[in-house]
């Protein structure tokens, strides 16, 4: 029988998740040091930043498990440091997430919000750069006409749609270390479409990913921010649990649409959120139904109130639902959102509405 060394014990480390998130605990930094003696004695150092008492009594159980099952392992001895995780900053509803530190504020910025969805082609991105708009005009109202600040970043690093849909083009400045983002319609934007050529695919493992987004929110002069929206690739990957790690959530919303797969998946989503303590602020249903501007009779083309069971089960409000319009699809394509290209459409009331919504959750 073969002797484990080292290399092998780490491997071993790598397959043993975070209580809560599929991501493993070698990834996470929790493990500081290993060693190996002739005799066949494994010694496994971990460092945990936690306020729950069970999360480093289940991480050295399983860390104990899996080295003894190893050949050659003749003892395990795993010593676990913990220190109590920082408090969140003072007005965010996000804690640590089993053991996660609540991440640091980001200067300047008031109030961040992912918006997020379970699958891909739920129009996640068209919403984004409507509620923007929308957030932008209502802020400017409520403020007397006082200047208002909005932001997007953009990090669905694979698929970024954030530029053409709000008609951003060119390089973003660089000035004293610091990315100076592009700004179309008022709203100011970070996007990986910026750095990279339009027919150029971004082909990237985890860890990559992990930095652009590090990027986005550690090195790039955002300057005075109201309101930033975070529009996040579908799912939860590596990008999701990066960013719950690096930016300080006020919350999450939740875009669907009535069908029923998306239904199903977009709670795997949610549940995401939960875990790791950020607060969902509702469920917004896109493409519900297609009125006849003739009739007014409405054809509900991909099934009937299923966000409203989303948010039923997920014990959040339904905010809205935008209607499918033809003039939608044409302000994203042409770079000028609905909000802005057609006030006074249907789709643009609705996503003032769930602005409004949004910003009375934000001020309480």
């Amino acid at each position: 029988m073969t002797a484990t060394n080292l290399e092998q014990i780490r491997e071993t480390l790598k397959s043993i998740p975070y209580p809560g998130y599929t991501r493993d605990i070698v990834s996470f930094g929790l493990v500081r040091d290993i060693h190996l003696s002739a005799e066949g004695k494994v010694e496994v150092l971990l460092e945990i930043a936690t306020r729950q008492e069970h999360i480093p009594t289940e991480i050295r159980d399983r860390v104990e498990t899996a080295l003894k099952n190893l050949p050659g392992i003749s003892a395990v001895d795993v010593k676990v440091a913990v220190t109590p995780s920082p408090q969140v900053p003072q007005g965010k509803a996000q804690g640590e997430a089993g053991g996660i530190p609540a991440p640091a504020p980001l200067a300047g910025v008031k109030h961040i919000i992912a918006v997020a969805s379970g699958k891909g082609g739920v129009g996640k991105s068209t919403f984004v750069v409507n509620l923007a708009c929308a957030i932008r005009q209502l802020l400017a109202t409520r403020s007397n006409g006082a200047s208002a600040s909005v932001a997007i970043m953009d990090c669905d690093i694979f698929g970024p749609s954030i530029p053409i849909m709000m008609g951003a083009r060119g390089r973003p400045q660089v000035s004293d270390d610091k990315i100076h983002p592009l700004q179309s319609h008022g709203i100011k934007i970070m996007s990986m479409g910026f750095l990279v050529d339009e027919d150029t695919a971004v082909i990237w493992r985890g860890p990559m990913v992990m930095k652009a987004i590090q990027q986005f929110s550690q090195q790039v002069e955002w300057g005075d921010v109201d309101v930033m929206l975070i529009d996040l690739p579908p799912g939860t990957g590596d990008a999701q649990i990066s960013l719950t790690q690096t930016l300080p959530l006020d919350g999450a919303l939740i875009v669907t649409t009535p069908q029923a797969v998306s239904v199903q998946v977009v709670r795997r989503g949610a549940d995401m959120f939960e875990k790791v303590h950020v607060p969902i602020f509702g469920v917004a249903e896109n493409m519900s139904y297609l009125e006849n501007p003739q009739t007014g009779e409405r054809q509900y083309i991909f099934g009937k109130d299923g966000g409203e069971r989303v948010a039923d089960a997920l014990g959040v409000p339904l905010l809205g639902q935008i209607p499918i319009e033809e003039t939608l699809r044409i302000g994203g394509d042409q770079g000028i959102p609905q909000v802005v290209a057609n006030p006074n459409s249907c789709s643009a009331n609705e996503f003032r509405m769930i602005a409004s919504k949004i910003l009375d959750s934000l001020e309480k």
